[in-house]
């Protein structure tokens, strides 16, 4: 088949993947993003959880996702193209850091607050009781499974209290978010392409130079961009990267679950979303008084490394039972739902190391991952865009990113996002949670 030419293939129609095409298309980029999907977001971003949150480990996290909501809370204009599927909303009803003792991931988190003025308040034990009575405030930790004794041992304590942070929620449509993006891109002149698959990267003298599909294209592209999510360490050996960056990625299984709201209040109404550590799970409000759970990966859960491709099976009983008791725990009025109710999502995170993403070039020149970024980076689709579009401009343009890590600034806060927090031979970065805190 004849050659295509465009400046850039991107891998992956996922959000981040629809993000980095959006903003370099309306740069003036012709660019094709290509995906083994039948759709954009069909992938892992459809089972996001997607809430909106500031809850990072390091500074250039924070200052990431709080630059980040603001494309949330202004996302038609940042689309800037019309959607006939309509626009996913930003519900912002906030989130509660609960904080069961001290030291906890609020004691990384509330500095940094500090620091880059993220708007929150304090609640003690007796503002988080009023705030939410359906709350049981005791200490149940630390987090086990239903099958382990410990799990049923009694209550120990009290909840001290809870950092709360009015300007996060939740995305109600992730799998919209990814559409709406391509719509924009495709309005600056992005061309999409769906069920092809890269089989092959295409190099000379050192230098990437486009893509091969399985239906025998050829793409001629003067940089290409990994956005391949769980399939991002195929693609990344693809090209020969893989063995010379030192964090890596991997395909990890993971369940979210669905449980109905409190009969005795709409939860939708009157709740947020809320990280309970003491417990292991996060959880947020759904339409129609249900809520979406998921754990925070405490070392009790498994963390099944996956074929990006294999099957995944159903929701499993354990994990069900488990999840769905944590949650029974914090708000007893839930009652238990039954294994023949179970609902919920199974699917893929592609994980790094330490649970931080990397935005980067690579050692291959003109070839650039954007990885790694699920469980936690949903959040940061417009920035990831953004920050991936001004350090491909630079490095293509003859900055030493290596050398000299790139700063850049968003353009809605004002704050400085260091790319050295996100580079691919970083050292483990031991401010992480090492979870899906990130």
């Amino acid at each position: 088949m004849t050659n295509s030419r465009y400046d850039a293939v991107i891998i992956g129609a996922g959000v981040i993947g629809t993000a980095v095409t959006h903003e370099l298309s309306r740069r003036g980029w012709r660019t094709l993003t290509v995906d083994k999907g039948p759709a954009a977001g069909f992938g892992s971003t459809s089972a996001s959880s997607a809430v909106i949150r500031f809850s990072y480990s390091t500074t250039t996290g924070v200052a990431a996702a709080w630059e980040g909501m603001h494309y949330w809370a202004d996302w038609e204009n940042h689309i800037g193209a019309a959607d006939e599927s309509g626009y996913a909303k930003f519900v912002r009803c906030g989130m509660a850091l609960l904080i069961a003792e001290d030291p906890g991931h609020h004691t990384r988190v509330r500095p940094i607050w500090d620091e880059l003025g993220i708007p929150y308040e304090y609640w003690d034990r007796d503002a988080l009781a009023e705030r939410m009575p359906l709350f049981d405030l005791s200490l149940f930790g630390p987090p086990s499974r239903a099958d382990q004794d410990a799990f049923w041992e009694p209550s120990h304590g009290e909840m001290v209290g809870a950092l709360f942070s009015p300007d996060a929620g939740y995305v109600d449509d992730p799998q919209l978010a990814a559409h709406n993006l391509q719509r924009g891109a495709e309005a600056n002149g992005a061309e999409f392409r769906f069920r092809s698959e890269v089989v092959a990267i295409l190099t000379e003298d050192g230098r990437c130079t486009g893509v091969e599909l399985a239906d025998g294209s050829r793409i001629d592209a003067k940089v290409v961009v990994n956005v391949a999510g769980p399939h991002s360490s195929h693609i990344n050996r693809l090209a020969g990267v893989y063995n010379s960056m030192n964090i890596k990625t991997e395909a990890t299984r993971h369940e979210t679950y669905h449980v109905p709201g409190p009969p005795d209040a709409d939860f939708t109404e009157i709740g947020f979303a809320v990280a309970d550590d003491d417990n292991g799970i996060y959880f947020r409000p759904q339409p129609g008084n249900n809520i979406l759970v998921g754990t925070t990966d405490p070392p009790c859960d498994p963390r099944e490394v996956v074929d990006p491709d294999g099957e995944l099976g159903e929701l499993t009983n354990e994990g069900w039972e488990t999840n769905t008791l944590r949650i029974n725990k914090r708000m007893p009025s839930l009652g238990v739902p039954l294994p023949h109710e179970k609902r919920g999502v199974v699917d893929r995170y592609d994980r790094s190391d330490d649970w931080i993403p990397i935005y980067d070039r690579t050692d291959l020149d003109g070839f650039y991952v954007a990885i790694g970024t699920s469980g936690n980076q949903f959040k940061n689709a417009g920035v990831a865009g953004f920050m991936m579009a001004e350090l491909i401009e630079a490095v293509e343009g003859g900055h030493d990113h290596d050398a000299d890590p790139l700063v850049v600034t968003g353009p809605h806060t004002g704050l400085p996002l260091e790319m050295v927090t996100f580079r691919r031979n970083r050292e483990i970065d031991r401010r992480s949670s090492m979870s899906v805190h990130g």
